[in-house]
């Protein structure tokens, strides 16, 4: 019997967890007029809210979409105020549940993991994988085409339905999934969404599953929708690609991105999570490098100069750290 989230409906649309989903949403938003504006009558609202979705009249409210540089062009879908406060109170119940049954080695938006935990996690399988840098290292690295754009409601709903028992839930998780499609019905994730960020993992999870279970990877690793393999053994790898590629087009209507996959030494440099690494060390990806020089050249603002150095403590870049010292 598979281990099943015990709050219901009710736990989550109770008064009380709205109220904490509301402190930890405006927290550091109170300047911003949709946050004041719903303040100004926020225990009234909160009550209206709590109503509808006791009665079920809830309905999800149109999104605001926009594009920001990240470095690339991304869509982003930013959903109005209350239902952000809803998207806090789900994530709050069902976060701390689905957490405990992710692998270890998925470190996206997860508490105590990030990008720095990713980055050292693979130095270490190098390390092992090298028998300390004495033989080949072989990586596996691979990109899914338009993540969040491709997530299938069904399966995903399918998947949460697997450990959620309770059927309102379902009715809530599914108003708040189906809220959105990208580009035909039943089909994206939104990325401005904080459940977004759960749903994802939920859903990749499957994957980490398979890996580890079923391909037997030991080094293995996740952020997001990047994923890296390492070996000592090519071929096996090889062999590792052709099941993935079935595994997700089969089970999560995922496809691998054809110009992001690719198998390669080690020792030649591999591009993951905007480092180059090699064996013992690594390098910032050139093209963060010079889009960070660019900024800090045109901003000259103490806060990114700051956020900047600490970026580059994580790897071998003594010269770039002067470069931006002397900016």
């Amino acid at each position: 019997m598979s281990k099943q989230f015990t709050h219901t409906l009710d736990t989550i649309i109770s008064l009380e967890n709205l109220l904490e989903a509301w402190k930890e949403f405006a927290s550091g938003k109170r300047s911003r007029s949709d946050v004041q504006f719903f303040e100004r009558n926020l225990m009234e609202n909160i009550i209206i809210l709590h109503n509808e979705l006791t009665l079920k009249t809830y309905k999800h409210s149109a999104y605001e979409a926009f594009t920001i540089s990240d470095p690339k062009p991304r869509n982003i879908h930013k959903a109005c105020v209350r239902d952000r406060l809803l998207h806090h109170a789900v994530y709050r119940k069902l976060y701390l549940f689905f957490d405990r049954l992710f692998i270890a080695d998925s470190y996206s938006c997860r508490n105590n993991k990030g990008t720095h935990k990713a980055l050292n996690r693979f130095q270490k399988f190098s390390l092992q994988v090298s028998k300390n840098n004495s033989k080949t290292v072989w990586v596996l690295k691979c990109d899914i085409k338009k993540f969040f754009a491709s997530i299938d409601h069904d399966v995903l709903v399918a998947l949460l339905q697997i450990r959620i028992p309770d059927t309102d839930t379902h009715w809530l998780l599914q108003a708040i999934i189906g809220s959105f499609c990208s580009t035909k019905p039943g089909i994206g994730l939104p990325l401005g969404n904080l459940t977004s960020q759960l749903f994802a993992n939920v859903y990749m999870n499957e994957l980490d599953q398979f890996v580890k279970h079923k391909l037997k990877a030991k080094h293995y690793l996740r952020y997001a929708d990047d994923f890296v393999i390492l070996s000592a053994d090519r071929q096996c790898l090889l062999d590792m690609l052709s099941y993935l590629k079935h595994f997700l087009e089969e089970k999560l209507h995922l496809q691998l991105h054809p110009d992001k996959v690719f198998i390669k030494t080690l020792v030649s440099g591999v591009d993951f999570l905007g480092w180059v690494h090699f064996p013992g060390h690594r390098v910032l990806r050139t093209t963060t490098k010079w889009r960070m020089l660019k900024r800090i050249a045109t901003t000259k603002q103490k806060e990114t100069i700051a956020s900047y150095l600490g970026l580059l403590r994580h790897g071998n870049a003594f010269g770039l750290q002067k470069k931006v010292l002397t900016k």
